[in-house]
Parts: structure tokens; C-alpha cells; sequence
């Protein structure tokens, strides 16, 4: 191609920006009949030549002759001023000239071409994201996904990613976007696919990112946080979905045995359990736990092995010396690297003498735990179970924060709800709590949790999971719930 045919080709580009402000680069490409990857070099030229041509809502260009900007060390050509000229005088001829102040008015809103529910438009948070996942069957880090409507909807990712997609996602279209990656624009590649549709309204996850919520916003797009997406799709879990979570309940029960395992080979010591030539700590357990899920095929770098008086506090990790004679709470909710789906499984085991307060407190949260399943059943409202838990505990003598159920001062007590839902997530939709008026329906995969904690002492809790049927609980769980090591092994 010679210079006045790069040049003609370059003033087709720059006429289509000017005339038609906000295009996409294919709908750009298009009008100036030329490739996606033509045009790139070409506005790449258009810049060097002192146009300012910038990426908002679409390709604008800012319409004057740049002569002091980027390009000014740059001397021009005969024919590069014959391509000004030519520009400007098509400009004025078209009336199309304006202030050449840049404008902050943000990009024009048009009216959506289709009525109904606005297109679903995904950027995951990260590599676990539920929303992203449940919708697209791929767990990825960064990509982009949109739902015009059921079997119509693309999966962008990068070329790092593609091939993974094609193998994973159930997308009905999945393309490549490198430009997308490279220069980290999903909010702008999916604004410009909407735009292409004439679309300018989209519904996103509660899981976006804010930086991309203003993203989206920023291209013009009347964008809403639908806080319910998928809640309930993700809630009736499928047969598959079922069997996914039984397994990594499994895999829960296996990594238990083997944190007991070690509990139970371990001696006593001046008070603390020693094992190899060393004190036992919470940290070698948690090591040997996480090698068997990940043999399995499942991870839990947040699990609980946590001895006394520190297991007083519910969420609390556990490190140092395991003590004996006191409890050892156990809780793992391992995440399947395969399938994204959870389990969740607690108990408590004691080495050495076990008081009887400690079997107090253990005797009351079993008792509560099946007090709590047998309540489970299809429509029944989820604060229901807990209040059996609470009314439980408190005739064993212990307490709870929920009102109505404190219990007399000074006791242990529950404070925290009794269950929620496992899924794609550890905690999900729906919970098991004092406030919970939404009835359990049939799907439900959910944990009933009760313990006990007094500061000073330490706690108990014990914690199964199972899914919600027509003939009630179906528990997932098969491990023994004792208090003593030996029963587990």
C-alpha cells in the first residue's frame, strides 16, 4: 500500500469517529471498512500524527488539530498536512465542528433496544467467585460474562484462559479478548458487546467489584446490584450438586479422623499432648489435615484446630501446644478443587480426663443437634431450628443470646446461629437463625451447628450437614460425635 492509500484509509477512520462519536471497535471497524487489527495500527498512527483519540463510551476523537500535543517533536509530512486539511475542511463543511475544550459529560445514554429484564453481565471477584461459577461452570480469575437470555450468553477470558473455557464453561459462546486482558477493560469489552445489541442497561452480581460497578456505569450503562441473583437457583441444589457436597463432606470426616488420629497417638506432658520428641500443636495437626484433603482432591486453608481455654472463641484458628484434659475443637469445611463445591463438619474430642462440666456441655449441644435436624422439613421457617437448639440448651441448664432463650448468668452459652447453607460457598443462603421468617424448601443443603463456650474453660460444638428432603433432614454426616479420640479411629 502506498502513502496516499495509508492516508485515505486513515481519513476513513478519522471521518467514522468524527461523524459517529462512541462506537465500538467492531461497530468503528465496520463504518471505516477496514479489520479490528488494521484498525489498531491505524489509531495507534492517528495518535502519533497529535489526534487524541481516547477509549470512553467507544472511540472519540477530539476534534482539532493537535499541533501541540504528543506528536510535536514530530515534523510533518507534505502529506500528513494534506490529511489536516482535508480533515478540517470536512469537519467545518459537515457543521460538525465544536468546542475544543475535552467535554466531562459522561458517555450518552441510549434506550435499550429490548424491554424485559436486563442482561446479566459477570466480572468475578477472583478465582472462587459463587455467582461466576454457578453461572458459567468455570472458576477463573479474570474474564467476562453475559446473559441476554436462556442459551444466549458469551464467555470472554484471555488467551491464557480459552482453552480451559472451551474445556470447562457451559457458556453457549465463548471468545477470546486479548486486548481485554491486556489492558484489564472487562467492563468495557462488555459494555461494547451490550452497546452492538443496542442494550444499555445490565443487572450484575453483589459480588462485583466496586472499582468494576463504576466501570460499567462510566460506559454509559444504567447498571443495577441485583442482591438476589441466583440466590434461589444456587438454594435448590440438583442431584449433582448433592452428591458434590456429600463428597466433600467426606472428605471432611477423613480429614477429622486424622487430626483425632494424632490427638489420640499423642502423650501427655505436664498438661500438653506431645508427639515425636516435641509438644503437639495445632499446627502440625492442621499440616497433616490439609495433606490428606489434598490428596482427596480439596483444600481448607482456613479450618479450626483450636484447644482450650482458646476454643471459648467460636471463630478462633487455633495455634501453639494442644492441651490435655480440655477440649480440642475440630471444624473443617473443606472446598472441592474439582467441583467448587463445600462441606462442613465439627466436632470435639478431649484427651485425658474429661470433667463433667465439659461432658455436661457436650451431652446438652448432641442433644440440641438432634433436636435441631428433627425439626428440619420442607416450608418450615429457618428461625424454627433454632429455636429448638436454644430451647434444648437452656433446659440443660446452659444459655444462648438469642432473647427469650439467655439462660440463667454465669453458664455457657451459645452465641452464634445454628446453621446455614453450603454450597459454592461455605456460608450461603439460607440460615438457621432467630430472625430467618423464609421457609426451608426442598434442596436446601444447610449445617445444624449448636455449642457452647464459656471463657476460661473453653467450648463444644458438634456440627452436621445434610440436605432438605419431603421426608426431612438427609444427613450427609456419618462420623461418630463422641467426645473420645479412640471412637474415631
Amino acid at each position: 500500500m502506498n502513502r496516499a492509500e495509508r492516508l485515505a484509509r486513515l481519513l476513513r477512520v478519522l471521518a467514522a469517529i468524527i461523524a459517529e462519536p462512541g462506537l465500538n471497535p467492531l461497530e468503528l471497524a465496520d463504518r471505516a471498512g477496514v479489520s479490528e487489527r488494521t484498525l489498531r495500527r491505524d489509531l495507534v498512527q492517528l495518535r502519533d500524527l497529535g489526534y487524541e483519540v481516547a477509549y470512553t463510551s467507544g472511540y472519540e476523537v477530539q476534534e482539532k488539530l493537535n499541533l501541540e500535543g504528543r506528536a510535536k517533536h514530530r515534523a510533518r509530512g507534505r502529506g500528513d498536512d494534506a490529511l489536516l486539511q482535508a480533515v478540517a475542511q470536512a469537519v467545518q463543511t459537515a457543521g460538525l465542528w465544536r468546542d475544543t475544550e475535552p467535554s466531562s459529560a459522561p458517555p450518552k445514554r441510549g434506550r435499550s433496544r429490548k424491554a424485559g429484564p436486563a442482561p446479566i453481565v459477570l466480572i468475578p471477584s477472583g478465582e472462587q467467585d459463587a455467582d461466576f461459577i454457578h453461572a458459567t461452570g468455570f472458576g477463573v480469575e479474570n474474564a467476562l460474562y453475559i446473559r441476554f437470555g436462556d442459551q444466549d450468553d458469551v464467555l470472554v477470558t484471555s488467551p491464557l484462559e480459552i482453552d480451559r473455557a472451551r474445556a470447562q464453561s457451559r457458556a453457549s459462546r465463548i471468545v477470546e479478548d486479548r486486548e481485554a486482558y491486556v489492558h484489564r477493560a472487562w467492563a468495557q469489552a462488555g459494555a461494547a458487546i451490550l452497546r452492538e445489541k443496542g442494550i444499555t442497561r445490565a443487572r450484575v452480581s453483589s459480588n462485583l467489584r466496586a472499582a468494576h460497578l463504576e466501570d460499567l456505569r462510566a460506559q454509559g450503562l444504567d447498571v443495577e446490584v441485583d442482591r438476589d441473583l441466583f440466590v434461589a437457583e444456587r438454594r435448590r441444589k440438583s442431584a449433582e450438586d448433592a452428591a458434590s457436597i456429600q463428597e466433600a463432606q467426606s472428605a471432611a470426616e477423613s480429614a477429622v479422623v486424622e487430626v483425632v488420629r494424632g490427638l489420640a497417638q499423642a502423650e501427655i506432658k505436664d498438661g500438653i499432648l506431645w508427639s515425636n520428641g516435641g509438644p503437639l500443636t495445632s499446627e502440625r495437626l492442621y499440616a497433616a489435615a490439609q495433606l490428606r484433603l489434598g490428596e482427596a482432591g480439596f483444600t481448607c486453608p482456613d479450618m479450626i484446630i483450636a484447644g482450650s481455654p482458646e476454643c471459648a472463641l467460636p471463630h478462633y484458628r487455633g495455634e501453639g501446644p494442644i492441651r490435655a484434659n480440655a477440649p480440642v475443637i475440630i471444624d473443617i469445611f473443606p472446598t472441592s478443587r474439582k467441583t467448587h463445591r463445600n462441606g462442613d463438619l465439627t466436632r470435639t474430642v478431649v484427651v485425658g480426663e474429661v470433667s463433667d462440666e465439659v461432658r455436661r456441655m457436650h451431652a446438652a449441644v448432641v442433644q440440641a443437634l438432634d433436636a435441631g435436624i428433627e425439626s428440619i422439613a420442607p416450608g418450615v421457617a429457618g428461625k424454627e431450628p433454632h429455636f429448638a437448639v436454644c430451647q434444648v440448651l437452656v433446659d440443660r441448664g446452659f444459655g444462648t443470646t438469642t432473647a427469650g432463650y439467655e439462660g440463667p448468668d454465669g453458664v455457657a452459652k451459645m452465641n452464634h446461629s445454628t446453621g446455614h447453607g453450603v454450597g459454592l460457598e461455605v456460608h450461603e443462603e439460607p440460615t438457621l437463625r432467630e430472625t430467618t421468617d423464609d421457609p426451608l424448601a426442598e434442596g436446601d443443603v444447610v449445617t445444624v451447628e449448636p455449642g457452647v463456650y464459656l471463657l476460661g474453660l473453653g467450648g463444644v460444638r458438634v456440627e452436621d450437614t445434610g440436605m432438605v428432603t419431603r421426608q426431612g433432614f438427609k444427613n450427609f454426616t456419618r462420623l461418630t460425635r463422641s467426645l473420645n479420640p479412640n471412637d474415631y479411629l
